[in-house]
């Protein structure tokens, strides 16, 4: 494997590690740690069933062996495409004993994704499942294995193997143990490339985001703190661990707290409330289509979720009228945050904040992280003034995978990370993201920030969900057109929608010109609304080039 560029300095590992953001650890020594303190306290639960920390544990080491056993060294790359099934948290811990940077894959990838993936990071090993949601992925492998050449093992989950491939159950059915040549497993540098992941390709242009167990845990460690997680959390996991949410939320932080996690690897919002219910479930996260789906779910009414007392949502901007719903409905706190995967969770809202932050932002930087918000020119606005984003801090990737000019085009010479978010900052530090820079329509030389648009078409009685996204105009450049999902058994028509923001008292130039009735969004696995295909929609149907 070629050395790999990263922007890590001696300077920086340096001056994070004596400020205490950097801890220098890893998540297997925390499952050593558990494995030993509370052995048979239940540390995953998924639909094939219990493990305890002591078996999680014994588990891994033989996935490590095996997969060692066969020719995968400190460095290589293991891709997983799994769902969220306890075969995915035995590879990523069997990976840092190993010494082998995990790449994590959401299911929803096809042929095409993973072409690119697999020959851009030259990967070693692939495990993926025999089959979920009907789909074949050993056929699917098996199409495009020879185009990936650095590939030398396939392990095939929960079904049987294709020719040239193993069964999983091969590497946790072997007692490597017992083996007198298995040799000592080199383990994990905290600063080095553990995690390559990449962006979800809101934008199209998917990129290789590389973080160390440093950078990934850093942001973990003051989230406990502000929202008082500790070993008795039970967490519900749905957001797949193939994406950030997923791999940070879900796996990282209870493998540090020792805590049990409830894995769901289809979302539903009726099996969400039984799970709450029957694992007594202490807190979830998502992005906004869960938070709107289990808050208006009929089956609330069938189970208790007493037991929730906390839904942490960031990933997607949420509509303040669907935090105030979930307040009232769920009855537990909402937290609102933002963050990326080159990040993390950067921001969130604490369990103390007052309602005007809760409902009216999306929190304030954990400690350690900044933020700045900036003209086009890179000044820094005052308080209250709509500019883009830039943020830094402890836990800013290192890198995108063998991109160097790409990652130097992300950042200013100072170090801000380039989110490509538009927010405000208010008097006391908390930001409120009010779209992606692409999502500023301009309207004949007037902005429109598309997030105050939806945020008040959210709210319609008719209107389950909304998208505002520019359409090419001849005259004015751009025009906003709305995407818009109307409630089961209604429907809804843009003079209705204009109607309804004249009572708003919105400017008339924010108003949408054309209105698209959908059944879905196109959506990335984390829940994010892939808008520049809605641009690319509403574009071909005009005749005309999509807004860039």
């Amino acid at each position: 494997m070629p050395s790999l560029e990263t922007t890590l300095t001696a300077e920086r590992t340096t001056a994070l590690t004596a400020a205490g953001y950097w801890k220098n650890e890893t998540l297997d020594r925390y499952l050593d740690r558990w494995a030993t303190s509370r052995p048979d306290k239940t540390a995953v639960v998924d639909g094939a069933g219990r493990l305890t920390w002591a078996g999680l544990a014994g588990r891994v080491e033989r996935v490590a062996h095996g997969l060692r056993a066969a020719g995968i060294e400190r460095g290589a790359v293991i891709s997983c495409q799994l769902p969220n099934w306890n075969e995915w948290i035995l590879l990523a811990l069997a990976a840092l004993r190993l010494g082998a940077i995990l790449n994590p894959i959401p299911p929803t990838y096809r042929a095409s994704e993973l072409r690119f993936i697999l020959r851009t990071l030259g990967s070693e090993a692939f495990v993926v499942p025999a089959r979920f949601r009907t789909f074949d992925y050993v056929e699917m492998v098996a199409g495009l294995r020879g185009e990936a050449p650095a590939l030398r093992e396939v392990f095939v989950c929960r079904g049987a193997p294709g020719p040239g491939m193993r069964p999983f159950a091969a590497l946790t059915d072997t007692a490597w143990e017992s083996r007198a040549d298995r040799g000592t497993l080199p383990g994990t540098d905290p600063n080095d490339v553990a995690e390559v992941i990449f962006t979800s390709g809101t934008t199209g242009e998917p990129k290789g985001v590389m973080h160390t167990s440093n950078t990934v845990l850093s942001i973990i460690y003051p989230l406990t703190a502000r929202l008082g997680f500790g070993e008795h959390d039970v967490a519900l996991m749905s957001s797949t661990f193939g994406h950030q949410t997923g791999y940070l939320y879900g796996y990282c932080l209870t493998l540090l707290l020792g805590s049990t996690g409830v894995w769901l690897d289809v979302w539903s919002a009726e099996e969400a409330a039984r799970l709450i219910e029957a694992e007594r479930v202490t807190y979830t996260m998502g992005a906004t289509p869960f938070l709107q789906d289990l808050t208006y779910a009929p089956a609330l009414e069938r189970h208790d979720i007493s037991s929730l007392r906390l839904f942490i949502s960031a990933g997607a901007a949420i509509p303040r009228q669907l935090v105030q719903d979930a307040r009232q409905g769920l009855h537990c706190a909402i937290s609102a945050g933002w963050g990326m995967t080159e990040n993390g969770l950067v921001t969130c809202n604490g369990l103390d904040d007052p309602e005007g932050k809760i409902f009216g932002t999306d929190g304030c930087p954990l400690p350690g992280m900044e933020l700045q918000v900036v003209d086009d020119k890179a000044r820094a606005l005052p308080a209250k003034t709509e500019g883009d984003l830039l943020v830094r801090g402890h836990s800013q990737f290192v890198g995108y995978w063998q991109r160097p000019a790409f990652t130097r085009e992300a950042h200013t010479d100072d170090g801000w990370f380039k989110t490509g978010d538009r927010a405000m900052l208010d008097g006391d530090g908390y930001v409120s993201i009010t779209g992606r820079s692409k999502d500023l329509i301009i309207r004949g030389g007037e902005n429109i920030s598309v997030a105050e648009v939806e945020n008040l078409l959210f709210a319609h009685p008719k209107i389950a969900n909304v998208a505002v996204v520019a359409m090419p105009d001849p005259r004015l450049a751009e025009r906003a057109c709305a995407f818009v999902i109307p409630e089961p058994g209604h429907t809804v028509t843009l003079e209705e929608i204009v109607q309804y923001l004249e009572l708003k008292e919105l400017a008339r130039h924010k108003f949408p010109e054309r209105l698209e009735i959908v059944g879905e969004f196109p959506m990335t696995p984390s829940g994010k609304i892939q808008k520049y295909r809605l641009r690319e929609l509403i574009a071909r149907r005009l005749g005309m080039e999509p807004v860039r």
